[in-house]
């Protein structure tokens, strides 16, 4: 049965958030400095409220398999910028699992950010489904400066959502509507799309339904493709599943019938 991601997202915050004296915290599982958008320091949080098949994060999320220790919003912001100054990166972002569970505490991170050093873009990497289901989300992020919003969907329509997620594939929809609302609301922000199970026609009538929503949609869509680190290789030979086009480790970009080749020789 596919899971409603709203309702995860309750049980959740259960396990991965908590609150002392009106400080809420929560479990992040690293933190580090990559290359992503020209230099990042990144806080991968726990916890998230879809279950992608192809997602590393996904590994620390069990009860049984807690990964992370709690920070507090000024312990997270102080991480993040001490990584940024030493690699001279311009950006720090939230990512790893949802950001938006447990949103008290990424709304208390967000004011430490603005009171420490407001030089830095802060970039939330976010599914959009919260974002979707409460528009006042997308109005109190709006309050904030030098923040940018990267919503990834997760397949090109409702049906490769459902596959690639395990969740009602009725949520696709919520993740589009989480942009409407991050328009509504003048937030900075841009969609991508995971497209390493799709076709380049799917991609295209992606883009055809964005441009009808708003023209930056089109334009401005991010067309993304997992890497093939070996947990994801796992799971998607567990799950039978194999993607259109891919990333090696080494950053080569290969299509159906190499992976077959390379990954799958042995099964």
């Amino acid at each position: 049965m596919p899971i409603d991601p709203i309702r995860l997202s309750k049980i959740i915050q259960q396990t991965f958030c908590d609150v002392d004296h009106g400080v809420y915290i929560r479990r992040n599982w690293r933190f580090r400095g990559g290359k992503w958008y020209g230099g990042v320091a990144t806080a991968d949080c726990t916890g998230c409220n879809l279950r992608c098949i192809f997602c590393g994060p996904v590994l620390c999320m069990s009860k049984k398999r807690t990964k992370g220790n709690f920070k507090t919003p000024e312990e997270v912001v102080k991480i993040l910028l001490s990584i940024a100054r030493k690699g001279r990166y311009r950006y720090i972002r939230i990512s790893g699992g949802e950001p938006t569970i447990c949103i008290e505490h990424l709304f208390q991170v967000l004011e430490c950010f603005m009171q420490h050093d407001a030089d830095y873009i802060f970039i939330l990497e976010t599914n959009g489904i919260l974002i979707g289901a409460d528009k006042n989300i997308a109005e109190r992020l709006s309050q904030y400066k030098n923040i940018h919003v990267r919503v990834s969907l997760k397949g090109t329509n409702s049906e490769e959502f459902e596959t690639l997620t395990m969740a009602d594939r009725k949520f696709f929809d919520m993740q589009i509507t989480a942009l409407k609302n991050l328009l509504d609301y003048e937030i900075s922000f841009h969609p991508a799309v995971v497209a390493s199970f799709t076709t380049d026609e799917n991609i295209e009538k992606l883009i055809d339904n964005l441009g009808r929503i708003d023209p930056y949609l089109a334009q401005s869509l991010e067309v993304e493709y997992i890497v093939l680190y070996p947990h994801v290789v796992e799971s998607l030979n567990k799950h039978n599943i194999v993607p259109t086009k891919a990333f090696t480790t080494n950053w080569t970009l290969i299509g159906a019938a190499e992976y077959i080749k390379t990954y799958r020789k042995t099964q």
